[in-house]
């Protein structure tokens, strides 16, 4: 809850986001009035859905496995492409003051170079920032720096130091704990992906061990028979960008090696579903919520267990292995 807003200086300004999770943030800060355009990924909060959409993609999750979507991703990149579109017409028509895009990552947003080109030929007042996170740290201080810029700094202080409060409040539980389960966050299915960036960072802060990833580093390929080398206390299925429905639909198409069923993970009923796109894969505020979900999968008896909207236990009976 945000705190006394008198000190703000609201700076009366037009705000294109090109990230849903600079989409978030300007909201978190009740700014969500001045936002004038977003992407078509940008779905939260749900009553931003009217405003003007200045992506899309040319890729479609909907209908794609895992491992086509990947193919299709690498084929567009390596030939030094992009998956999105931006309509350029529209953000010359919106004339915003500020536009928020990023360089971490081309499959997460249009291309850092395409939006500063568009932003000098069709919006040549607008101010371009990239945000560019890494850690949990890094994201409050995107937090920050996008209040800072809009007029809000008191109102961005204030989350910031809501969201440092939650981390605390799991800490005082976690931190003198006796066994922290190793987990494996596989944020994509077909080919694996480890985890990167500040996922790793979640799963430690939540009371586990995280295995195979590198926190503050890019997510890489992994392989399966890694996977089941660091064979993992609790598997957690994050693909990036997937909802758990998403998730569900794609292990129907997945198969993962026989071997895999001798891990702990697999062998403990520890399977489960998160909502990846809202807590894993947008560095803002609700990162957070990620956190907090996966103290109550690790840790139920301290947290209490997870909502079915938060996670799902997967059943043994819904992965596929070879016969």
């Amino acid at each position: 809850m945000l705190t006394d807003r008198s000190c703000d200086n609201l700076v009366d300004m037009k705000i294109a986001s090109l990230l849903p999770s600079a989409t978030e943030i300007v909201c978190a800060l009740g700014l969500k009035e001045s936002l004038v355009g977003i992407t078509h990924e940008c779905d939260f909060p749900e009553d931003i859905s009217d405003r003007p959409h200045l992506t899309s993609s040319r890729i479609s999750h909907e209908t794609m496995t895992s491992l086509e979507i990947d193919h299709a991703v690498r084929s567009q990149l390596d030939g030094h492409g992009t998956i999105y579109d931006l309509d350029t017409a529209l953000l010359e028509r919106l004339s915003p003051d500020l536009i928020i895009t990023q360089e971490l990552c081309d499959v997460c947003a249009v291309n850092y170079k395409i939006v500063n080109q568009a932003a000098r030929t069709y919006t040549a007042e607008a101010t371009v920032i990239s945000l560019e996170p890494n850690s949990i740290e890094d994201i409050f201080d995107t937090i920050v720096t996008v209040g800072e810029l809009a007029g809000v700094r008191k109102r961005a202080d204030d989350l910031v130091a809501d969201l440092v409060g939650r981390l605390g409040a799991i800490w005082q539980k976690i931190e003198f704990l006796g066994h922290r389960p190793k987990v494996m966050m596989l944020e994509w299915l077909e080919p694996p992906f480890a985890p990167g960036h500040w996922v790793p960072e979640q799963v430690e802060k939540a009371g586990g061990h995280c295995v195979l990833g590198q926190a503050g580093s890019r997510s890489v390929t992994t392989t399966y028979q890694a996977i089941a080398e660091s064979n993992p206390e609790v598997l957690v299925l994050v693909p990036c960008g997937y909802y758990i429905a998403d998730t569900m639909r794609q292990l129907e198409n997945t198969y993962f090696p026989i071997e895999w069923k001798e891990m702990e993970a697999i062998k403990r009923g520890e399977v489960w579903a998160i909502d990846a796109t809202s807590y894993f894969s947008r560095p803002g505020p609700r990162i957070i919520d990620g956190v907090e979900i996966l103290a109550k999968v690790f840790h139920p008896s301290m947290f209490g267990f997870p909502a079915p909207e938060e996670a799902i236990r997967i059943e043994r009976g819904l992965l596929n292995f070879p016969e």
